[in-house]
């Protein structure tokens, strides 16, 4: 079985990365689902571990990327917000842009790798 070989796009702030592959991926879950836990579930980690995640997105960034609402009758939730989805949307762009500027590299390196 062969497997994939992929370059991932980190967007580091000082010793916290602000963005990544994990967090991307996590607030197109929480856009998708709603709900942070929810988001979590989906992709098999536990609600600390997404909402420490989210803490640090918010945290790095100039505005936050999710807003939560608390729990109540009407139950809680959470949003990415529009600021939120300006950064994804940046932010996956540059994964395309950056592949496609190291496609021809990959394709030697890949050569140089165990399978």
């Amino acid at each position: 079985m062969e497997r994939q070989v992929e370059p991932r796009l980190r967007i580091l702030l000082g010793a916290d990365i602000a963005i990544g592959p994990g967090k991307a991926a996590l607030l197109e879950a929480v856009a998708r689902t709603g709900s942070i836990s929810a988001a979590a579930r989906s992709m098999g980690m536990s609600y600390r571990r997404a909402w420490l995640l989210v803490d640090t997105m918010n945290r790095s960034f100039r505005n936050p990327l999710v807003e939560t609402a608390k729990g109540g009758a009407s139950g809680g939730g959470a949003s990415v917000t529009e600021f939120g989805l300006d950064v994804l949307s940046r932010y996956r762009a540059m994964e395309l842009t950056a592949a496609a500027a190291i496609a021809a590299d990959m394709r030697a390196f890949t050569k140089l790798l165990a399978h």
